[in-house]
This record gives structure tokens, sequence and C-alpha cells, in this order.
């Protein structure tokens, strides 16, 4: 199988796996917790805490839902083109998978949850101490971003 074509498949498996785990978590911290009462899961240092967010990372942009909405339709085409057109590496190929794991999971959510279409707030339900509360799909996020700067340090190219 030819590099390009490996690359490929590994982000495909990375957003597949990525994107039905955050949608399953999420799931399962709707249908048993409850909003604003926490749940101690590893003590303090981890623990399940049901919120709705209609914006941002740490909450910002509340106002600008629709426009979120549209900007991460728009990454998560880019992202898929760029795996698809550029990517031979296989850590490049599963950063890139994560990536679309996360924008995917949150778009989602601001598709089909309450208030409307392009309005939905996301579930978040992790928290960490002096942290914000956060969900699966940022998770991948962050490890696709730690991947990308890894890749860019090691001045490891995309084709």
């Amino acid at each position: 199988m030819q590099a390009a074509r490996r690359a490929t498949v590994v982000a495909a498996v990375a957003a597949i796996v990525g994107l039905g785990v955050d949608q399953l978590t999420k799931s399962l911290a709707v249908a048993r917790l409850s909003d604003g009462e926490p749940r101690h899961l590893i003590g303090s240092l981890l623990q399940l805490h049901l919120t709705r967010n209609p914006g941002a990372a740490f909450s910002t942009g509340t106002g600008l839902t629709v426009l979120l909405s549209c900007v991460a339709i728009v990454a998560a085409v880019v992202v898929a083109w760029l795996v698809v057109a550029k990517t031979t590496d296989l850590l490049w190929g599963l950063a890139f998978g994560l990536l679309e794991a996360g924008i995917l999971g949150n778009v989602v959510d601001r598709m089909v949850r309450e208030p409307s279409p392009f309005r939905g707030h996301v579930v978040d339900f992790l928290e960490l101490p002096h942290w914000p509360i956060f969900n699966v799909a940022d998770c991948c996020i962050t490890v696709a971003a730690a991947l990308i700067i890894l890749q860019s340090t090691r001045d490891v190219k995309l084709s």
C-alpha cells in the first residue's frame, strides 16, 4: 500500500473512532448526568460535570454560534482535503484524523442539539481542576495540535 493511501486510512480510522467515542460519551453524559451536579471520577482530579456550551473554547463567543458552526464546517472540509491531497506521513495522517474527529464531534452537536441547527450547544462533561469543562472532541483537537507541533518541529513534511 502506498504511503499516501496508508496515511489516508490512518486519518479515516482516527476520525471515525474519535467521532464515535466523542458522540457515545456525550450521549452517556446527557443520559446519566444532571446539569450542574458534578460526580467525582478520580477524586478531585477528574470529575464528570455536564454543561452545554453555546460558544467556543473557554465559553468564548457565546453569541457567535452560527459563525462558529460555519467556520468549523469549512475547517473540516479543509482538513479532509489536506489528508487526501497532501498527506503521506502516518503521524500527519493520525494528527489530521484526530483533528477531523474533534471538529466534527462539536459540529454534530451544533447541528443536532438544542436550540436549533447551527445554534446547538456543545455537550461538555469532563472537568479537571482549574480548567474549563471539556469533551472527547476537545481532547482529539488537543492531541492533534500536539502531533502537528511535533511534526513541525521535527520538520516532517506533509508530502
